[in-house]
Order: C-alpha cells, then sequence, then structure tokens
C-alpha cells in the first residue's frame, strides 16, 4: 500500500516553484554604454535591456515602465505605489577645452597660421564623454579665410563607451605677442627676482606701448607702484634699485683736490645710484642736494658741508 502511495507521488505534475521577489533599486548609476535588468532590480541577471544615457544624462522610468520590464524578464515584482520609479544616471565630463584649443592650434599651424595665436571659439560646448574613460582628439576638414583669420573645421572625438563623435567648430585665430607679468603680489620698492616674473601670451590688442616683453627687463628692477598678481608689468613703473631710502641717514662727501669732507645728513627722497637726492645736512640743517654714488653715501658739491667736518 505504502509502495502504492509512493509510486503515485511520482506521477502527479511537477508544481512551478514561485519566482524569487525582487527589489527595485533606489538608483541606478551606470558606467558602461547598456543599462541592465540587475541595474534595477536586486536580484536580477545582467540581461542587457536597453542604450544607456549619454554621458552626463539622466532618465527616470517609472510604476508602469518598470511593472513592464519585470513581466517581460520574469521578474517577481510590482510597484507598492503608482510612484514607484527609479533615477538612471550616467556620469560624464566634457572633454577639456584647452585640449580641444591646443589640437585645433597644432592644426591650423598646417595652414600658415601661427602656432602662438589664441584660437576664439564662440559658443563651443565641448561634447561629453563617459567619466573616467580615455579619449583622443582629432581635427579634419579645417578651412582658413585669409586676412581675417577665421576658420572652420570638424572636431573629432574618440573616447571609450561612445564610439566617435563628430562636432562642427568654427571661430578665429587671435594674433598674441609676449608680456611679462608677476607671480605674486608686490609692494612700492620691491625689486624683482627670478621668481616674480614669468612670461605670458597676450592679445595684441590688450597689450599697452610701454608693457615689458623680455625677463632681462624687468629682473632687478625696483616697483615704483604696487602690483597685483598676474598683471603685466610697465617699464615705466620699473627703475633702478635705490641705494639711498628716503628718511634714511646717509653719509655726504665732498671730494676735491686736496680736500676730502663728509657730514651726516638725512635722504629726503630714495634713489638708485647716480640719481639726483636732496639731503638735509644734519649739521648746518640745509637742504642740499647730491648724487647718490654707493649703499647710504650721496656726493655733494663744495659749500655743502661746514669747513669743520672731516
Amino acid at each position: 500500500m505504502r509502495r502504492r502511495s509512493f509510486l503515485a507521488l511520482l506521477c502527479l505534475p511537477a508544481t512551478v516553484r514561485a519566482a524569487e521577489p525582487v527589489l527595485l533599486r533606489p538608483h541606478a548609476l551606470l558606467e558602461s554604454d547598456v543599462l541592465r535588468l540587475s541595474d534595477l532590480f536586486d536580484p536580477a541577471p545582467e540581461t542587457a535591456i536597453a542604450a544607456a544615457p549619454l554621458p552626463g544624462r539622466r532618465m527616470v522610468l517609472e510604476a508602469q515602465h518598470l511593472l513592464n520590464i519585470a513581466r517581460r524578464h520574469g521578474l517577481a515584482w510590482r510597484p507598492i505605489t503608482a510612484a514607484d520609479r527609479i533615477v538612471v544616471e550616467r556620469p560624464g565630463r566634457q572633454v577639456p577645452r584647452q585640449d580641444i584649443e591646443a589640437v585645433l592650434r597644432e592644426e591650423l599651424a598646417r595652414h600658415g597660421v601661427d602656432a602662438e595665436m589664441e584660437v576664439e571659439l564662440p559658443g563651443l560646448v565641448p561634447p561629453m564623454i563617459p567619466a573616467a574613460s580615455w579619449f583622443q582628439l582629432a581635427v579634419e576638414g579645417v578651412t582658413v579665410e585669409q586676412p581675417q583669420l577665421r576658420f572652420q573645421a570638424t572636431l573629432v572625438v574618440l573616447a571609450d563607451g561612445t564610439g566617435v563623435q563628430r562636432l562642427r567648430i568654427a571661430g578665429r585665430a587671435v594674433p598674441t605677442v609676449p608680456v611679462v607679468v608677476t607671480t605674486r603680489r608686490m609692494a612700492l620698492g620691491d625689486v624683482v627676482g627670478r621668481d616674480d616674473a614669468r612670461l605670458a601670451r597676450m592679445r595684441s590688442e590688450r597689450v599697452r606701448p610701454g608693457q615689458a616683453q623680455m625677463l632681462a627687463q624687468v629682473i632687478g628692477q625696483e616697483l615704483r607702484r604696487p602690483m597685483a598678481v598676474e598683471q603685466a608689468y610697465a617699464l615705466i613703473d620699473l627703475g633702478p634699485p635705490s641705494i639711498v631710502q628716503k628718511n634714511a641717514p646717509v653719509t655726504l662727501l665732498l671730494e676735491a683736490p686736496g680736500i676730502s669732507l663728509t657730514a651726516q645728513g638725512r635722504a629726503l627722497e630714495a634713489a638708485a645710484r647716480g640719481g639726483t637726492v636732496p639731503v638735509m645736512n644734519l649739521t648746518s640743517r640745509r637742504i642740499v642736494e647730491g648724487v647718490a654714488v654707493g649703499p647710504g653715501r650721496v656726493r655733494v658739491a663744495m659749500g655743502s658741508i661746514p669747513l669743520a667736518a672731516r
């Protein structure tokens, strides 16, 4: 009897095992160019179901759409409320603008445009690529209109996860010239050192006459006014470093055949070597003019130093 019962059980139709319930993920952050079931539900297979959004873009899947996907792929999921949804996002980054300008400048140089010119690209929105992807740039189909130096070209972007992108760009090449700019804030009277200046390039139309264009023109010179960071040096604001400081004590010198006199004075202005400086003779209280000949030393004319001073 028991043997018959066991055989009868074996003959019963097999029951279908209920599918395991799955949960909707709160957010889908994609790294590839496809959307998979496992990006939406947990647990779920790695089945590709759609193309991913473009880099830097997002899309929202509402409850009904998710229910249709779950049914189509045999997943045991139903929305709890009609507000159930998931945001699918694919991180991205823009191709650096300076990289675009660099490859474009290199290509323009092959068409006779000075490689030091500034590239002007009005309205350019750099293309998006996956956040961590490798990319390569190229330029093709360049045309240049002379003498305005206006150009048109096609930018080619090859990146992992997006294939090849082509973007038509247009702009203008602007002539530039070298200028010397500050690397830090400078105060009145500072002497420009090698680390205080660097060469930069500026549009010719923005460079005023008299601005320094070589480092040798500013290194070792003294500032006659304060300057901000990245400000261009003007030659009129530079001069030889002062060897006599304003209000500093100086030695007055009078030298003539058979005569050598000295006295103490106070400089009323700063002066570089060879510059004229007014000095108060501390003995006679007279103000005399002399020539700065060394640090704290001023040569004056006969009569400027009392005869008793030696």
